[in-house]
């Protein structure tokens, strides 16, 4: 059976393999990872963020100008297909992809020594750390709060009238521009403070 023709058997595989190059970097070339728990953590948080941020940038930079497209072009299928099957499924892996993502951030900034409160009263040491948590609570936030509410107008899945639904397009939006803006100096605050960037 070939795991790849699965999701999670493509997923189940791809942290076999992560395990397989731990061992290999750990015994094979005597290397012996200093903090395991904190390189633990910092691996979950980057895979979880690149769930969350990648399917940001899908929707905002391929999903929303497809379906605006789809829906002005009276030829063709119409977004029916995208909104029905596409959507629902991908903020899923948004949504909680965002959640894994915070939560394995606060874990890390606790494991790492910044701190959880410290960064996010922006202590001297860690302010850099401190911002991009700041705006990735932002971005949590938006998702929870204004993107997935307004979504399950727009998809259908709660009643909403159409006027309400014109609405729900405009917030969600907007909270996805927003995120998808906020992304970029976040993602800047944590490689500066992972790499010690004189800034």
């Amino acid at each position: 059976m070939n795991p790849l023709k699965s999701v999670l058997g493509t997923i189940i595989s791809g942290f076999v393999l992560a395990v397989i190059v731990v061992l290999i970097c750990s015994i094979g070339f005597g290397l012996q990872p200093t903090a395991p728990m904190w390189s633990l953590m910092v691996w979950l948080h980057v895979l979880a963020g690149v769930v969350w941020i990648g399917l940001l940038y899908y929707f905002n930079f391929v999903q929303v100008p497809a379906v605006g497209a789809a829906t002005a072009d009276s030829q063709g299928p119409g977004p029916a297909a995208i909104n029905k099957y596409v959507a629902p499924r991908a903020l899923a892996w948004f949504r909680w992809g965002a959640v894994v993502t915070w939560v394995t951030g606060a874990a890390t900034l606790e494991i790492a020594g910044w701190g959880f409160v410290d960064a996010f009263l922006l202590k001297p040491g860690v302010q850099i750390i401190g911002i991009g948590a700041w705006l990735g609570t932002i971005m949590l936030f938006n998702v929870w709060v204004l993107i997935w509410p307004n979504q399950k107008k727009i998809l259908g899945i709660v009643s909403a009238t159409d006027e309400e639904k014109a609405k729900a397009k405009v917030v969600a939006l907007m909270a996805s521009r927003t995120n998808t803006l906020l992304s970029i100096p976040m993602l800047l605050c944590m490689v500066g403070q992972m790499h010690q960037l004189p800034f």
